[in-house]
């Protein structure tokens, strides 16, 4: 159970000064009976003139700031204080029907889950639909588990894709990212959650921050900023995390801030400004997650 503070500064420089429009934050972790928020601090420069709460479609907690100042530079700086539960696979009581693939989910369930099941980007090469049932193959064995082809494409993204952070906006499409063999982590996510989803199991993107502890001289990739991976939904055990970019089955140093259908829901930080175009000068970004 580590306590564990996140710092998560962005700051945006201008030429000169620029008028700032709406901007929308998802910086607060989803509390939860795996993950206890501590103490919560947001500070803004310049100030907005209002800051309001919702709290979105799929009940993340999200804030919107509204400004009537001008500025070359906009800062937002989150610290977070929390206590984090780890699961891990062997924990996982999946019901018996489910364990096996492949299964269909319960009449009580389906209609909540439709829309994670649904595939959100085109595939009409069906590439994304080979190498998911590439998986499948069980050499003759029966049956393969559930949680055994779920973790193997885990393990098979980290194997054999290139990680390489990406400042573009937006994801790869998953065909594209299994042609290039490399990526960053959100657009590892949206591979795995497409493969999966045309396994027809419901699937979410997830938004958040990696803790990465030095553990036998070798930490997590993807520190630094913020981090992306995936949920699955079982019977019995419920969403389960899976961390392509990783290999991690379980919630084991991922700290969720925000589920979404689609990755453009989950987007950590969005906002727009009015001025020319040769205003603006660039971004800085930094993320630190440190055990207290």
């Amino acid at each position: 159970m580590p306590r564990l503070r996140i710092r998560h500064v962005t700051v945006y420089r201008y030429a000169r000064p620029v008028t700032l429009g709406e901007h929308r934050m998802m910086f607060r972790p989803r509390d939860s009976h795996d993950l206890k928020l501590l103490d919560t601090h947001l500070a803004i420069s310049p100030s907005p003139s209002r800051l309001r709460w919702l709290h979105d479609v799929m009940g993340n907690s999200v804030a919107i700031a509204e400004f009537d100042a001008s500025t070359d530079e906009l800062r937002f700086e989150s610290e977070i204080e929390l206590e984090h539960f780890d699961s891990s696979s062997p924990e996982f009581p999946v019901e018996p029907y489910a364990l096996y693939f492949p299964f269909s989910y319960a009449s009580e369930e389906l209609p909540d889950l439709g829309r994670s099941i649904e595939r959100g980007a085109p595939d009409p090469e069906h590439r994304v639909d080979q190498w998911a049932r590439s998986f499948l193959d069980t050499h003759g064995e029966g049956s393969p588990r559930t949680l055994d082809i779920l973790a193997r494409i885990t393990q098979a993204i980290q194997a054999n894709f290139h990680y390489g952070m990406r400042h573009e906006e937006g994801v790869q499409l998953p065909a594209e990212t299994i042609i290039s063999g490399s990526g960053s982590c959100r657009d590892f996510a949206f591979l795995m959650m497409e493969a999966v989803r045309s396994l027809g199991l419901a699937a979410r993107f997830v938004s958040g921050y990696l803790y990465s502890p030095d553990r036998d001289g070798g930490g997590n990739v993807g520190g630094g900023a913020t981090h992306a991976w995936v949920q699955v939904y079982l019977p019995g055990t419920g969403w389960i995390e899976f961390d392509p970019t990783n290999g991690i089955v379980g919630n084991r140093d991922l700290i969720r801030v925000a589920v979404a259908r689609d990755p453009r829901q989950a987007v950590p930080l969005t906002g727009s400004w009015t001025g020319l175009p040769g205003d603006y000068l660039g971004m800085d970004v930094d993320v630190s997650v440190t055990q207290l």
